[in-house]
């Protein structure tokens, strides 16, 4: 076996961590070898503007041409289609599992969300894809994780986004959600806002809060799986190596593969069965209340909920044109 200094950052970090790539770009993934992906409307919209992409959009527009709908309903079940091609695609390379997003427009609204999960499963499964790869990505708001906790009795898997607070994540493990994706990058980007410091390693925000959440997740025994997301440098992945899941953009996961400098394990199961962490309890109006008085993950969740959903309109005003 070649001694460790002899392999990539990359090479080392899958030894602790499942490493998954955050992109649209299949390249990517022919690349680095991730075992998951993750998307988002923003990564599909700038897939989808890509002319080595632009056949599955127009695969997606003529496969709904004939199906009845119209107006906006034509151009809901045109996106559809779409995020399942290009997840589709997505599991013809990579081994394990593609988070499909649900409108975040729908994020305050449990039983839509519930209902369009439910159709992205049916389209994947009815193209001969089985539910136990798919991931239906949703905004962690009270009203989303509470469609996740349904989906998941129902055997559709989630992964919660736009996570920025430990009651989210408690709320979450308490729906048995199969995973949580805390948004490492833009926790650090916050806080350096507000004080004007550049945070390094341990000292990071965005990497405490996870290391926070994974110590709580083993501490009390829940097994939804934790996967920081939202990188901003390699020294967050880096600080977060033991981590159940890292969802990694292409330009990251480069700089990992192209330096052999020596990488060891800082989150495990072990060290987080000793931590002093109280449990936390809560009902829905403690959550809201939690939650509020986090002005951090107040702020930034909706922040992710309305840029995603003004990256869905631009997606629908394409579509639109093409329709026309």
């Amino acid at each position: 076996m070649a001694d460790v200094t002899t392999r990539s950052e990359l090479d080392q970090l899958k030894q602790f961590t499942t490493v998954v790539a955050d992109t649209g770009d299949f390249q990517s993934f022919r690349e680095f070898e991730p075992q998951d992906a993750t998307t988002n409307p923003s990564l599909i919209l700038k897939a989808a503007q890509k002319e080595e992409y632009a056949a599955l959009v127009d695969e997606s527009v003529a496969s709904q041409a004939g199906s009845g709908h119209s107006g906006q309903a034509l151009i809901d079940a045109i996106i559809s289609d779409l995020l399942v091609r290009f997840g589709i695609e997505i599991l013809n390379i990579i081994p394990g599992r593609v988070s499909t997003e649900v409108d975040a427009r729908l994020s305050f609204d449990t039983q839509r969300t519930i209902e369009k999960a439910r159709e992205i499963i049916s389209l994947y499964e009815s193209k001969g894809v089985d539910r136990s790869r798919i991931l239906i990505k949703i905004a962690s708001t009270w009203e989303g994780i509470n469609a996740a906790k349904r989906l998941e009795e129902d055997g559709i898997h989630c992964n919660l986004t736009l996570l920025f607070s430990l009651i989210q994540a408690v709320h979450c493990a308490e729906a048995k959600v199969t995973l949580i994706s805390p948004f490492v990058g833009r926790i650090y980007d916050w806080f350096k806002n507000k004080t004007g410091e550049e945070y390094q390693g341990a000292n990071d925000p965005g990497v405490q809060s996870v290391q926070g959440i994974y110590d709580y997740y083993k501490r009390f025994g829940y097994n939804t799986e934790v996967m920081g997301a939202s990188f901003r440098n390699k020294g967050q992945i880096i600080e977060l190596a033991g981590c159940d899941l890292l969802t990694i953009s292409p330009n990251l996961l480069g700089e990992l593969q192209s330096s052999s400098d020596p990488i060891e394990r800082k989150l495990s199961i072990e060290a987080s069965q000793i931590s002093s962490i109280e449990k936390i309890e809560y009902d829905e109006n403690k959550f809201r209340w939690l939650f509020n008085e986090d002005a951090m993950a107040t702020e930034k969740t909706a922040e992710g909920i309305r840029a995603f959903a003004a990256d869905i309109v631009k997606l629908e005003r394409m579509i639109q044109d093409k329709l026309s």
